[in-house]
C-alpha cells in the first residue's frame, strides 16, 4: 500500500521531489487550520504549488479542508506511528523555532551539555580537529529541527568532534519526555577513537540512539553505508580537498532523492576560495538552500574569529560525489602546505604543479584559473612530495 507521501508524489510530478510534500503534511500537523498561504510561505512554495500538494493529500485521505487545512484522524494516526512525533512536547517545539526562547527553554540540556564537553579529548591538530561551544551544538540540532531533518530521521556525522550526535540525542529526550520515541537514530563515523569511545560512553550512560563507527574518510564509504541517510553534518578540515571529500562521502550515505539538506560548517574564507567552493558545489551538483554567517563558535580557534559559517545544502538530480574512490590527495592544512602536488587536467592531460614553489599557490586558485593550456578546470592528483617540516599550529587551518 503507497504511503500519502507517495501518492502525492505520484499526482503532482514535483520538480522539488518529495521532501516538500512531507513538509506540507507536518506543518498541518503541527499547526492544525494553516491556510493555504502560510503553507506556500513555510514551504517556499508558490501558492498553486503548495494548493496543488494540499488537493493531493486531501484525496489520499492524509488531510481535511476545516477552517484552513488538518490532518485526518488517520493522517495524525499515521505521523505519529511512521514518522515517531506520538509523545512530542508541541507547545515546547514551537519555543524552540522562536530564536528568542530557546536557550531560555533548554537551560537544563545546556547544563549537562556544558558537563560534557568539559570532559571532551583534546583536540588533534593534525586532522584539523577544533572544539565548537555547547551551544553551537546545540543550536545545529535545532537547526536540524527547523528544517524537518530531525524526529524520525536516520542522521549521520561525518566526524563528530562536536558531539552533534549528543546533542541530538538530548534534544529529542527533551521533546519526547515520556521516552517513547525510538525512531529517530543517529550514526557516527571519524578516525579518532578517543572521541567515538567518549560519544559511546555518552550514548550508553545517557541512553541515546548513537551508533559510533571507525573510518578513514580517505578510504571508500563501505556499502553497507550507502543511500541510508536522511541528512548529514560535517564540519570538515578547512581545505578545499577536506570539504570536498567529506561532502562526497556523505552523499554516498544519502537516500537517493532531491532535497534531501546536508548541513556543512566551514571557515569564512576569502572570495577566491569561496568561488572555488562554490565550483565544488556545483560540480557535486548540490544547490545551496540558505547560509548563516558566523552561525558556530569555537574554543581558541582565535585565526577564524572563533567563528565559521553553516551552509545549508540540498541535493538534485545531478548530484554525485565528487570522490568515491580512495583519496590520494594531501587533505589536512599540515598536508596540503608542507606538499608540492602534480595535477593532471583531465581534458588536455597538462601537468601543473600546486604548493610549495609551485605554479599555483592553492588547489582553489588552479580550479579558478583553469588549466593553463586548455582552461577547463577539473584536474587529477597524480602525485605529490613532502617539502616542508614546518610546524602546524592550531590556527593554521584556516588559512587559504
Amino acid at each position: 500500500m503507497k504511503t500519502y507521501i507517495e501518492q502525492a508524489s505520484q499526482h503532482t510530478k514535483l520538480q522539488e521531489g518529495t521532501q516538500v510534500i512531507e513538509q506540507v503534511l507536518l506543518e498541518c500537523y503541527l499547526k492544525p487550520g494553516i491556510s493555504t498561504k502560510e503553507l506556500a510561505r513555510k514551504t517556499l512554495l508558490p501558492t498553486p504549488v503548495a494548493a496543488a500538494i494540499k488537493r493531493e493529500l486531501i484525496k489520499s485521505g492524509a488531510l481535511v479542508q476545516d477552517r484552513g487545512v488538518r490532518c485526518t484522524a488517520d493522517g495524525l494516526a499515521w505521523i505519529e506511528r511512521e514518522w515517531g512525533y506520538h509523545g512530542l512536547d508541541h507547545s515546547l517545539y514551537h519555543d524552540l523555532l522562536d530564536e528568542t526562547k530557546w536557550i531560555e527553554s533548554l537551560k537544563d540540556v545546556l547544563a549537562i551539555l556544558e558537563e560534557l564537553f568539559s570532559l571532551r579529548p583534546s583536540v588533534d591538530v593534525q586532522i584539523d580537529q577544533s572544539k565548537c561551544t555547547p551551544e553551537t551544538s546545540l543550536r545545529r540540532a535545532i537547526l536540524c529541527l527547523k528544517q524537518h531533518a530531525l524526529i524520525g530521521k536516520k542522521i549521520l556525522c561525518v566526524g563528530d568532534d562536536d558531539l552533534v550526535s549528543v546533542s541530538i540525542g538530548l534534544l529529542l529526550q527533551r521533546l519526547f519526555p515520556d521516552r517513547g520515541h525510538t525512531v529517530t537514530h543517529v550514526d557516527v563515523v571519524d578516525i579518532d577513537e578517543r572521541f567515538l569511545s567518549c560519544i559511546e560512553t555518552i550514548a550508553k550512560e545517557h541512553g541515546l540512539p548513537i551508533g559510533c563507527r571507525r573510518l578513514d574518510l580517505r578510504e571508500p564509504l563501505p556499502d553497507n553505508l550507502h543511500g541510508q541517510y536522511d541528512c548529514f553534518f560535517t564540519d570538515p578540515p578547512y581545505t578545499l580537498q577536506g570539504m570536498s571529500l567529506f561532502v562526497s562521502r556523505g552523499i554516498q550515505a544519502l537516500k537517493r532523492e532531491k532535497g534531501v539538506p546536508i548541513f556543512l560548517s566551514f571557515a569564512h574564507k576569502s572570495p577566491a576560495f569561496m568561488l572555488a567552493m562554490q565550483r565544488e558545489f556545483v560540480r557535486m551538483g548540490l544547490t545551496v538552500s540558505a547560509n548563516f554567517p558566523q552561525f558556530n563558535a569555537y574554543e581558541g580557534a582565535e585565526m577564524i574569529a572563533n567563528r565559521s559559517q553553516m551552509f545549508i545544502l540540498r541535493t538534485t538530480d545531478q548530484t554525485k560525489p565528487e570522490y568515491s574512490e580512495k583519496f590520494t590527495d594531501a587533505l589536512y592544512t599540515g598536508e596540503v602546505k608542507q606538499t608540492l602536488r602534480t595535477y593532471r587536467c583531465k581534458q588536455c592531460s597538462r601537468d601543473v604543479y600546486v604548493g610549495i614553489n609551485g605554479e599555483f599557490a592553492t588547489i582553489e586558485q588552479l580550479k579558478n584559473e583553469g588549466c593553463t593550456g586548455c582552461g577547463h578546470d577539473m584536474f587529477e592528483m597524480i602525485a605529490k612530495k613532502r617539502v616542508s617540516q614546518e610546524r602546524n599550529d592550531k590556527g593554521d587551518h584556516t588559512a587559504d
